[in-house]
């Protein structure tokens, strides 16, 4: 090899070129060597096992030649961000390394932080300024500057992680064109197309302690125990627990119960238990017959949904209010816990570590036999990826003729063999 060539060759591989993210100064190689730029991001509520995923992402994306962008505050931050390079974007998008997806990759929440902004819904009032002199009705859709951001920031792979709200948008984008490989996220457990998503086995996981722990204090004053959990239009975090014996009955959005029912079989287990106790879980989307969801106000999220919260309150005062019809006269108490937050928070559970750190993986997998508009899902015990149109074409919930008592309310099951892992977490078939 000649002097000559081998300086030029030297100097191609120190030459690198100033790239400014967050306010901070990162050297990048120069030349053929970065094969593209991945986005990530996390939208909707947080689970435990968004920051293993993240961690799985960019890890094997960065030693397989990727640079990786963390957009923050999920969708919010393609809405916000201002494409001006001496502009601060550092709330918007930051470079992400090894080094500090591995700090935060064993630990709960979302360090790139999430938001329910949905870029084709947004209020006059929530047009960044730039933005409002273009922008200016009730509702704008501003996915035209989503995909200018997208296109500024230099991104080839875009990596939504989230429930069907979030990844619904994820759907909108993959049609206009972006490459879009995503990874679904919700505790309820109800992004359509596949068995599991990250965030619902450390929640069933919680809601089984928690209530084991209550019905301490349950049994110690001979009380009936209401316990509202998660669950908008899915049952799935109300029923896997009752099966695993948390609870003797529990009521879901899939079915309108009557609560005089509910109460006599409530009594009925009380009763019959030698401490004097019985519990229900009750999703946050239940409905008494001939009623509807209980609101806590009549704001809508940027998705079109109302903050649900009250069912369980609603429903101990009712069963308080009926109880000395079915115990001989006499009233009985209520103890009443929305578990909500405390199901979501903390570090995640074995399944929530090993799940995204898979899901993360499949992604890049797609990646790099240059495949986009998947989703990544488990399906049957195996890993593998569906069309990402799946989640707009159909809605995951309890299919209640094969699952759920409606006579007893609690889940119904027969027989277990070929049965996912989770049981009851299938589509409607």
């Amino acid at each position: 090899m000649g002097v000559a060539h081998s300086h030029v060759l030297r100097l191609h591989c120190v030459l690198s070129y100033i790239f400014h993210l967050e306010g901070r100064v990162f050297i990048m190689a120069s030349g053929n060597s970065k094969k593209g730029v991945i986005a990530i991001l996390t939208g909707g509520g947080d689970v435990p096992g968004l920051n293993p995923a993240i961690r799985a992402v960019t890890i094997r994306a960065i030693r397989e030649g990727y640079e990786v962008v963390g957009l923050r505050r999920g969708w919010a931050s393609l809405v916000d961000m201002v494409r001006d390079k001496d502009h601060d974007n550092s709330d918007n998008f930051q470079h992400l390394s090894e080094e500090l997806v591995n700090r935060a990759g064993r630990t709960g929440g979302t360090f790139l932080h999430t938001s329910r902004t949905n870029p084709s819904r947004i209020n006059r009032d929530n047009v960044p300024l730039h933005l409002r002199d273009s922008y200016s009705a009730d509702r704008n859709d501003l996915t035209p500057e989503v995909l200018k951001n997208l296109s500024w920031l230099g991104v080839d792979y875009l990596i939504p992680i989230g429930g069907d709200d979030t990844l619904s948008y994820a759907v909108r984008l993959f049609q206009e064109g972006v490459k879009v490989v995503a990874i679904p996220k919700t505790m309820d457990n109800d992004v359509p197309g596949t068995d599991y998503c990250i965030g619902f086995s450390t929640c069933v996981t919680r809601i089984i302690e928690m209530a084991n722990r209550l019905r301490t204090s349950a049994g110690s004053h001979e009380r009936l125990l209401v316990l509202e959990v998660f669950g908008r239009y899915a049952g799935f975090t109300a029923m896997l627990p009752t099966m695993a014996g948390a609870a003797n009955r529990c009521v879901i959005p899939e079915f309108k119960f009557n609560i005089d029912r509910l109460t006599e079989l409530l009594i009925f287990d009380r009763n019959k238990n030698p401490s004097k106790y019985s519990v229900v879980l009750v999703s946050e989307g239940a409905m008494f017959e001939g009623g509807d969801m209980i609101f806590e106000h009549e704001v809508k999220d940027a998705f079109g949904h109302k903050k649900l919260g009250g069912i369980g309150n609603l429903i101990s005062e009712r069963i308080k209010e009926l109880s000395p019809r079915f115990n001989s006269g006499k009233a009985l108490d209520v103890m009443n816990q929305s578990l909500g937050y405390l199901v979501r928070c903390g570090d995640p559970d074995a399944i929530d570590s090993i799940v995204p750190m898979a899901y993360g993986n499949l992604a890049l997998d797609l990646i790099l036999n240059k495949v986009h508009g998947r989703l990544v899902v488990l399906r049957n015990g195996r890993y593998d990826n569906m069309p990402i149109e799946v989640i707009v074409a159909t809605k995951k919930v309890v299919n209640v003729k094969e699952q759920y008592n409606t006579e007893r309310l609690r889940p119904r099951y027969k027989s277990f063999e070929m049965k996912p892992l989770f049981i009851m977490t299938s589509d409607l078939g």
